[in-house]
């Protein structure tokens, strides 16, 4: 007979669902890496429990020993998580309550539909801070390119035809100015992200005496002014994910612009242009041809655009059918999220590694000046 699951046998149900259900609806093989932020968030919520009465210090204490010994295995790798327990959630939730039994209270009032939802925002706020950082790197290697490069002068081209002389370094600014907006929108959509929707519960917010700002408060969700900012609509709050397709949405775009840069360097590093020369480190050769020295790594930043803008693509499809609020659809936002996120930031690393290492033919541009429209001649 099969044994239910800790989580099925409550309720209406008297047994745990079919193996292959168990397979096919648990999240716990990729949401896990929300972990940081379910213990930051469950921390604050026991925090606030207390707060209020519903929790002694002692209880309180517990608690927080019991999260932080188990953060401590999992960073360790030692922690066990279990697909049976569907979720990151449920994993971090049980094995608290087998260590400490004041840790039974520590969902009340708090339902895994505003809980899921406050990790994404407290995770997503932290990845957006880290690849603004990023972008920087990269404006910054391309602003060094041009000053190292500061007096070489290259066809400009339009219909990639050679056009006019410009400044290499010209050409190298025009996308820290598209790099610079992606970041602004980075910005702007973080604005969004930091909202807190703890409180809200499973639909409807909760009967207890929760103190949603006092909680805000803790966990950084806070205006300019240092004010607490909460989720205003407990429906809109448990269902929203506008946030997550905001950022695909500015990560499609920075995608879109490393494409075209990547193009430029893969047809600059090329036998027909060779303007320039990407380092042994971020290119690769062919087994068959040992002469070719390919510029992989701006191949696969140019490839991996159309994978972020597949992502952006999926979301606003999972999210167009909808009902109101919480529906089990919501748990497939995540892979394409973390998908994003990791790709995103990875080809921006690896674009301001490959930007400092390449090496520019001078010379080969200049002679190609022949072919050039003068831009002080107007056309007769």
């Amino acid at each position: 007979m099969k044994r239910a699951s800790p989580v099925s046998r409550s309720g209406r149900f008297s047994g745990g669902p079919a193996a292959e259900v168990a397979a096919f609806t648990e999240s716990v093989s990729f949401d896990w890496r929300l972990w940081r932020q379910d213990i930051q968030g469950s921390k604050a919520h026991a925090a606030m429990l207390q707060h209020v009465g519903l929790l002694t210090r002692k209880e309180l204490q517990e608690i927080h020993r019991g999260l932080d010994a188990m953060a401590s295995e999992i960073e360790l790798g030692k922690f066990k998580w279990q697909a049976a327990l569907e979720d990151v959630h449920m994993n971090i939730e049980a094995a608290l309550t087998q260590r400490a039994p004041a840790g039974a209270k520590l969902h009340t009032g708090r339902s895994r539909n505003d809980q899921v939802a406050l990790d994404l925002r407290l995770w997503l706020r932290e990845e957006v801070d880290a690849l603004q950082k990023e972008i920087r790197v990269l404006q910054l290697s391309l602003v060094a390119s041009g000053e190292k490069n500061a007096e070489v002068i290259i066809p400009g081209y339009t219909h990639l035809q050679r056009a006019q002389p410009v400044y290499f370094s010209h050409h190298l600014l025009a996308y820290v100015e598209m790099l610079e907006r992606d970041s602004q929108r980075l910005a702007d959509s973080r604005t969004r992200i930091n909202f807190c929707p703890l409180g809200s519960g499973a639909i409807a917010g909760s009967t207890l005496p929760l103190d949603r700002e006092f909680v805000a408060g803790l966990l950084g969700f806070v205006d300019e002014r240092g004010r607490p900012q909460v989720t205003q609509n407990s429906m809109d709050a448990v269902s929203d994910r506008d946030f997550a397709v905001e950022f695909c949405s500015v990560a499609a775009l920075l995608m879109v612009h490393l494409s075209r840069l990547a193009e430029d360097l893969i047809l600059w590093a090329s036998s027909e242009f060779n303007f320039i020369r990407i380092a042994d480190a971020y290119t690769t050769g062919s087994s068959l041809m040992p002469q070719k020295k390919n510029p992989d790594i701006a191949e696969l930043a140019r490839g991996k655009s159309g994978r972020v803008i597949g992502n952006l693509v999926s979301l606003l499809t999972l999210l167009k059918g909808l009902p109101m609020t919480y529906n089990r659809d919501l748990q497939e936002d995540k892979e394409r999220l973390f998908d994003s996120v990791d790709t995103v930031r990875a080809t921006v690393r690896l674009c301001a590694g490959m930007i400092q290492n390449i090496t520019v033919n001078a010379v080969l541009m200049r002679s190609t000046f022949s072919t050039c429209k003068k831009p002080w001649r107007s056309e007769k």
